[in-house]
């Protein structure tokens, strides 16, 4: 499995959160971004994702790159998912581990608050009566 990988398919977190176990490992922390079926009071059908591919994926590197070092982990894995995502599907999966808890709970904040602020990928809301670009990412 690869740990950067953005993907038009359905996102797997079980494998995301295996590729990060490491026998030496304390603490295992897996964020799962999922489709709600509401924004702000009204009802969304999906969410549609686009990117630049080649720009958001090495901005992904960068990101684990950077967490990896700063808290000492063991792996990180980032997949983000493009395309049409249906309510309750999974559109982003951030795993990683580390010798304890405290790092990797920081390291994985760190790592989607990052990619929603530098990450070339945009997110639109699809609702019953129209559609919005979400200005989330750059």
């Amino acid at each position: 499995m690869e740990d950067i990988f953005i993907t038009n398919d359905r996102l797997d977190s079980k494998a995301c959160t295996e590729t990060v176990t490491y026998p030496g490992a304390g603490g295992i922390v897996v964020f799962v971004g999922t489709v709600r079926n509401q924004t702000k009071g009204k009802t969304v059908k999906h969410l549609e994702f686009e990117s630049y591919e080649k720009m958001a994926l090495k901005e992904m590197q960068k990101i684990a790159d950077e967490a990896t070092e700063r808290w000492s982990l063991y792996k990180m894995v980032i997949h983000h998912r493009l395309g049409l995502v249906p309510i309750e599907e999974e559109a982003v999966v951030i795993a990683c581990s580390s010798a304890h808890r405290k790092e990797a709970f920081e390291a994985c904040q760190y790592a989607i608050d990052t990619l929603k602020e530098t990450v070339p990928i945009w997110k639109k809301e699809v609702f019953e009566d129209g559609e919005v670009w979400v200005s989330a990412h750059p």
